[in-house]
């Protein structure tokens, strides 16, 4: 096999990879087009999923204004953390849904790190007292 040809069958990988976390998180086949179209366009974002992908577990070389694909993550799930503490049938926050975000807002980072920027480090989570006024 070439190297064309081994380049070629990974980027089907990584592609059918994305399309299973999409169709396991209950997203569209559009919305993991689209995710996967803007990933081919950055060589940070394709190499953190590829070892993902091939480890389960995240690269951490590439970062976005200092934030790595885990502090993307580890502030969503602080972000989001009302969501999974709910039952299931109101939990939207998959394991999958977590992971495709986190490297959509990598991706929206390249283009314009600030409005993400400021919420990372303004946002606070909800395990502490006073957050709601208490």
């Amino acid at each position: 096999m070439t190297q064309e040809e081994q380049l070629a069958l990974a980027m089907q990988t990584l592609e059918n990879y994305v399309r299973e976390l999409a169709a396991a998180a209950g997203e569209s086949e559009e919305y993991a087009a689209d995710l996967w179209r803007r990933i081919q366009s950055s060589t940070g974002v394709l190499r953190e999923l590829a070892y993902y992908h091939d480890y389960g577990d995240f690269w951490g070389e590439y970062k976005v204004a200092g934030y790595s694909l885990a502090d993307i993550l580890v502030w969503q799930v602080d972000h989001f953390k009302a969501y999974l503490d709910r039952h299931d049938a109101v939990n939207r926050w998959h394991p999958e849904r977590l992971l495709l975000q986190s490297l959509d807002v990598m991706l929206q980072m390249e283009v314009d790190p600030r409005p993400f920027t400021e919420k990372m480090q303004g946002e606070t989570g909800t395990d502490y007292v006073g957050k709601f006024g208490e």
